[in-house]
């Protein structure tokens, strides 16, 4: 009986043997790639990830929260743009509110296998926003990996 393979998105599928080097070990541990018919639907998580991103940047979520979905300069750049709207709000004096976006369209491609790029549209009550998400497929699982706000 084969083992159950706990790695589905393992590329090398050898196990390692004893006396592996470091950098053999370091290579299997790493994160890896997953091919795009092992992953699921990317639309809501684009859905998702758009009303999340729109929320801290409202200074009503902390980024923490999207950091499992996010690569780290997605993680950087939305940092970033959080704190330079923390310190906008703090300069005019208004206080953080909850921001209510209907999302009107999910537009995405895939440019390669494991990757997906998309375009969501929200509308909300003083503007309409879109965000652009670059997703790729890591370890079973998507991560955005660009993210711009416009």
């Amino acid at each position: 009986m084969a083992p159950q393979d706990d790695h589905p998105g393992r590329s090398d599928e050898r196990p390692l043997r004893r006396g592996s080097n470091a950098l053999q070990v370091a290579e299997y541990f790493a994160p890896q790639r997953t091919p795009g018919d092992r992953l699921p639907d990317p639309d809501p998580l684009l859905k998702n990830l758009t009303i999340g991103v729109l929320e801290v940047l409202a200074g009503v979520r902390e980024v923490d929260q999207l950091a499992r979905w996010l690569g780290e300069d997605a993680y950087r750049v939305l940092v970033t743009r959080a704190n330079l709207s923390a310190r906008a709000r703090s300069a005019r004096g208004v206080t953080a509110a909850r921001p209510v976006h209907q999302i009107l369209t999910v537009r995405s491609s895939s440019p390669a296998d494991g990757v997906v790029e998309g375009v969501v549209i929200a509308a909300g009550p003083a503007r309409t926003r879109a965000v652009a998400i670059r997703l790729e497929g890591w370890d079973g699982r998507w991560r955005a990996t660009s993210l711009s706000l416009l």
